[in-house]
């Protein structure tokens, strides 16, 4: 059986050593919670890598967002090269859900484009999980919506192995309920019959398996790439996994659609009987569309509405989600947990509210309550063992990882919280300046200069969009390189004002509380955050901190706050500024240690001679065959960036390829 294995060049320094053994311990000990406070650059994932394989245990890593679930799957792949480290997340590039705005009597239909790649790689995760144990899966907090019954997802796979009797027509009406299609043009979940050949390509992989038959036994088993068409070689057996993670035994799907026919009776009774027959009318029509389109084919678009039926669960029992395909021994990372815990609170009562009114209205039935997120009630309860990790953990971490009374740090039999202060690198926490609010934007403009002339960088945090637009500006109009960032900027061009800001195209940067977690910027020398003293979510002392951290990785980093008084968030990230400055500092003269700045190599992963248009490239081309070579150059490309995670890469070439096929077309 494999195992995990860290292989790294590193190993463990500073505060790592000592909370991989508590963490390790808290573990074994059996600890349901336990909690990581390391500070920004302390090197949370490779402590967290060591403590997994100490423990051994399936891992599943919830991410705040899927930029950073794709940061740590990379993290944990080149820590773990030989296990199998999978990314779980929305497959959705686009996702209007289905809703009805009564007050104007507006139906808005469930409108969606799945990015094919991501769904290859859920299949790679429900697969790999359900097949080994050295399995890490770095999810978004989508991980806890429904999903397909993992027991009908094993039952239904298909295990075949040389020598075994089947018969051909057999074989492909398995792989047609396994919701293979059947096409001469292979792609994932697809399957061709050529005489006694059959060849099968995977939903999680491009790899194709070919089960060749003689005298209705299977004579031989064998794989190759089907980029390449490289042969792979033959296998003794294999195990085919179904196309789709909703998948239903015929018995099942039949006792399903008799009890959602009864369901649906009863739903125009009670529509009929409080005189709402257009309800009455929309649910009957749209119902016995879904019906008939099960019937025949076994799945109809929006059949996770009907998931409780065809799941066999009760009403308003919990739905299956991926939790569920992991052995009961397993272990959850919550990473940011600060961040991350309230996104997993508050999934349940945002999608019962719009499922509400399309219920009411007759769009759908009652049962679609059960396609939904966990509580977080029922999540609590799937949980076999956690760690949190954040550098500044909320109240919920705090009261679930430590005993009452208990200070941070003190480490309890059954509960601890482990501190993680002391980085590798010997850099201490920023040096805390404090400023009157009054006059802040003159001032601040004075400290730009400061700082662009050694050819260091700038984070200036606001309060508002509108501010971080119009600061930006006006300090153009002072000569100076800047440019804004907030939730309104387009994601590509949030990804590469931040790599412009690293290589020196700019100098300062503005923006709201995107400038808090995620963001890894060691130009950074200065962070300034105006109007400090304006108390609320973000000038919270946990906000407040995660802004100062920005600055925590340059040897020279320093946070000037702005304010006219102190507020307690203010008080509270001072001292505990101050504290962790304190002990890294002590740490580093005991053992002789000189801070060094964090050095990162800038990697591009948007290509920036790529836009959506035709490329130069591409003027020298001369035929529709140059084209066509070209188009499927690119579309290797664009998969190779996008198993590599680097999804805003392969974004942009995949529009450039809708852009050549244009002209293609002409």
């Amino acid at each position: 059986m494999s195992k995990f294995k860290i292989s790294s060049k590193f190993k463990p320094d500073g505060d790592q050593p000592k909370a991989i053994e508590q963490l390790t311990a808290g573990l074994k000990r059996g600890n349901k919670f336990q909690t990581l406070l390391g500070v920004t650059g302390s090197g949370k994932t490779f402590t967290m890598a060591n403590v997994i394989e100490n423990v051994q245990k399936p891992t599943l890593v919830i991410a705040p967002n899927k930029t950073l679930a794709a940061q740590l799957a990379q993290e944990f792949r080149t820590f773990f090269p030989k296990s199998a480290v999978e990314y779980f997340v929305s497959y959705y590039d686009y996702y209007q859900p289905e809703a009805y705005i009564a007050s104007s009597d507006t139906y808005i239909e469930k409108e969606s484009q799945i990015n094919d790649e991501i769904d290859r790689l859920r299949h790679a995760a429900t697969v790999a999980v359900m097949s080994r144990k050295d399995v890490v899966i770095v999810a978004s907090v989508s991980c806890i919506y429904g999903l397909g019954s993992p027991e009908f997802y094993e039952d239904i796979s298909l295990s075949l192995k040389i020598g075994e009797a089947i018969d051909r027509e057999k074989l492909i009406r398995d792989l047609t309920e396994m919701h293979f299609l059947r096409s001469e043009h292979l792609s994932r979940g697809k399957f061709r019959s050529h005489g006694e050949t059959i060849e099968i390509m995977s939903p999680s992989r491009e790899i194709v398996t070919r089960i060749e038959l003689k005298n209705d036994k299977i004579a031989k088993i064998s794989e190759y790439d089907f980029l390449t068409g490289e042969a792979l070689g033959n296998l003794e057996k294999v195990l085919i996994y179904p196309a789709k993670h909703f998948v239903v035994p015929e018995p099942v799907m039949e006792e399903a659609l008799k009890e959602i026919e009864k369901e649906l009776n009863e739903r125009v009774a009670y529509f009929k009987k409080h005189n709402k027959l257009l309800e009455a009318e929309r649910i009957w029509r749209r119902t016995k569309q879904d019906l008939e389109m099960m019937r025949e084919i076994g799945y109809c678009n929006g059949i996770e509405n009907y998931s409780r039926y065809l799941t066999g669960r009760a009403p308003g029992e919990a739905p299956y989600t991926l939790v569920d395909y992991f052995d009961k021994n397993f272990l959850i990372v919550i990473d940011e947990s600060h961040v991350t815990v309230p996104q997993l609170n508050g999934m349940y009562n945002g999608d019962h509210a719009r499922k509400k009114t399309l219920i009411d209205n007759g769009f759908r039935l009652p049962s679609a309550y059960d396609n939904r997120p966990l509580k977080f009630s029922e999540f609590e309860n799937k949980i076999n063992q956690v760690i949190f990790t954040s550098a500044t953990p909320a109240d919920y971490e705090i009261s679930h990882s430590l005993e009452p009374k208990a200070p941070i740090g003190a480490l309890g039999s059954k509960k601890q919280i482990v501190e993680q202060i002391i980085r590798p690198t010997g850099l201490i926490d920023p040096e805390l300046v404090i400023k009157p609010a009054k006059g802040q934007i003159k001032d601040v403009i004075s400290e730009i200069k400061k700082v662009v002339d050694k050819k260091e960088r700038v984070l200036v945090t606001t309060l508002t969009k509108k501010m971080a637009e119009d600061l930006s500006d006006f300090l153009k109009e002072s000569q100076i390189k800047a440019e804004y960032l907030h939730s309104g900027v387009d994601t590509m061009e949030r990804v590469r004002i931040l790599e412009n800001l690293r290589r020196g195209k700019f100098d300062v940067l503005v923006g709201v509380n995107l400038l808090r977690e995620g963001l890894d910027l060691p130009e950074v020398t200065l962070v300034t955050i105006l109007d400090a003293d304006k108390e609320g979510f973000l000038r919270s002392e946990t906000s407040l901190i995660q802004t100062i951290g920005r600055a925590a990785r340059n040897i020279s980093g320093r946070v000037i706050l702005y304010a006219d008084h102190i507020t307690g968030s203010m008080r509270r990230a001072i001292d505990e500024t101050n504290r962790r400055r304190a002990t890294q500092t002590k740490y580093n003269k005991l053992h002789h240690i000189t801070p060094k700045t964090i050095q990162k190599k800038i990697e591009s992963i948007v290509d920036h001679e790529l836009k959506p248009e035709v490329p130069r490239e591409f003027v020298k081309l001369e035929s529709l065959e140059d084209i066509a070579g070209y188009i499927k150059q690119k579309e290797m490309e664009m998969k190779t960036a996008a198993r590599n995670m680097e999804f805003e890469k392969a974004a942009v070439i995949r529009d450039e390829i809708i852009q050549l096929r244009k002209l293609q077309m002409g």
